[in-house]
């Protein structure tokens, strides 16, 4: 009689949290560019952040059917910090698949994972259309795991824009919750700065309401667009800075951004629900 045969060992068990991805897929739609404004800040804004370590991790997550956002934050990224790795994460395998011949590892790579980073502690995550999907719940849930899993000092840029990228808002957050909310655009693309809400992130786009205070700024935001129409024969750029400058003296608290890019930021306090 022959003996026995022992059984395979197993493999070890990923932690809890760690076994599987976490949410559900994006719907993938992108385009090349669609998010450079969004890479534009971050390189301009958290060069500081990203400098703090010489090969300093950071998660694209949910970057979609196709990979060309990732490959363009990579090389964007390394105009800043050379060293940077980034790690682009989809929940479907197949998209996963599709990106690997992008890879170029250590400097950029692809796997699969979702809210739980697939038990990578990053320095910086951009989410970027990405919760759009889900319900105000189930986004502050997201905001929650997604914090819980940076690394120490680490930030999560979480926003949304347009089809191409012309339309743009986004919340910076970091340990302690949501820091500020930028809103980008291409001026010429606008009628009012307003029209800007329809990107708000899921965590604002439903309080967009009068007495709300997202909405109060939107409309301090629009008066000073318009009583800048003088400068309509200078370019939108021009009017969109003096809009800004308004708001600055009106006492809205503006502390990021580059107006004569067509960018706004403000502390999140006068945004908050």
């Amino acid at each position: 009689m022959s003996a026995p045969r022992s059984k395979p060992a197993r493999a070890p068990r990923l932690a809890a949290g760690r076994a599987r991805a976490l949410g559900v897929p994006t719907r993938g739609t992108t385009n090349p560019n669609r998010l450079r404004r969004m890479d534009n800040w971050v390189t301009a804004t958290l060069a500081d952040v990203l400098r703090r370590e010489p090969e300093p991790l950071v998660v694209d997550l949910g970057y979609g059917a196709s990979a060309v956002t990732t490959v363009e934050l990579a090389g964007r990224l390394r105009r800043v910090q050379p060293g940077v790795r980034v790690l682009g994460l989809e929940i479907d395998p197949e998209r996963v698949a599709a990106a690997l011949p992008s890879a170029d590892p250590p400097g950029l790579d692809f796997a699969r994972g979702g809210f739980e980073l697939a038990g990578r502690r990053p320095l910086l995550v951009r989410a970027a259309n990405v919760l759009r999907q889900y319900d105000a719940s189930a986004a502050a849930d997201a905001w929650r795991t997604l914090l819980a899993n940076l690394a120490p000092g680490g930030v999560l840029v979480e926003g949304t824009c347009d089809e191409i990228g012309r339309r743009a808002a986004w919340v910076l957050l970091d340990a302690d919750g949501p820091r500020t909310l930028t809103l980008a655009c291409r001026t010429d693309d606008i009628e009012r700065p307003s029209d800007l809400a329809e990107r708000l992130p899921k965590a604002l786009i439903h309080h967009n309401v009068p007495g709300r205070r997202v909405h109060a700024f939107l409309a301090a935001f629009d008066a000073a667009w318009d009583a800048a129409a003088g400068l309509i024969p200078f370019g939108s750029r021009q009017r969109w800075t003096a809009a800004c400058a308004t708001l600055r003296d009106q006492g809205w608290p503006v502390v990021t951004g580059r107006a004569r890019h067509g960018e706004i930021g403000v502390d999140w306090t006068a945004v908050a629900p």
